[in-house]
């Protein structure tokens, strides 16, 4: 059996924990200050603030489920996952910095977004982008902690993977 290491254990307990923390302040803020649907908007426009709670997942996808398998989809097997990477971070002596800060990001959204499903029957999303010629889907904090550690784990891994097997000129 694999000793843990407790330095390991403490860093990466502190970035799930500011990830949730960040996650669960401002969804705090978002359901105290905010009405539901009402629309403001920053820097023209770019930047909507609207309450709502997905009762779904991404972009509302099994919002229509029934309450036991939204249970089982929704926030038992994100739960299960999320356990998994938790103790594959926290065993893998060949994780990468990168890896472990990206998956420490994708861990603490994820644990912000079930609590809410556990905690109110669905999460609180808050914030969208209009680029114009696109918008964004309505998220939160969680959300973007899921997509800053899923960049990261992209730009340093697969694409540096990438990068070590071109093929030589000849």
């Amino acid at each position: 059996m694999k000793s843990l290491n407790w330095t390991k254990g403490l860093i990466l307990i502190l970035l799930v924990g500011l990830n949730v923390a960040c996650d669960q302040i401002t969804k705090e803020v978002a359901r105290e200050n905010l009405e539901y649907n009402e629309r403001t908007t920053y820097l023209d426009g770019f930047i909507v603030v609207v309450k709502v709670e997905n009762t779904g997942a991404f972009l509302s996808l099994g919002s229509n489920f029934s309450p036991l398998l939204k249970q089982i989809i929704l926030w038992g097997l994100p739960a299960v996952a999320l356990l998994a990477m938790f103790f594959f971070v926290m065993r893998s002596n060949k994780i990468t910095k990168p890896s472990f800060i990206g998956l420490s990001f994708v861990i603490g959204g994820g644990i912000g977004n079930v609590y809410d499903r556990i905690q109110f029957g669905s999460v609180t999303d808050f914030l969208l982008m209009d680029f114009g010629f696109a918008k964004t889907g309505i998220f939160n904090a969680a959300d973007v902690s899921i997509m800053v550690g899923t960049g990261i784990l992209l730009v340093f891994e697969v694409l540096a993977k990438k990068k070590k097997v071109e093929i030589p000129n000849q």
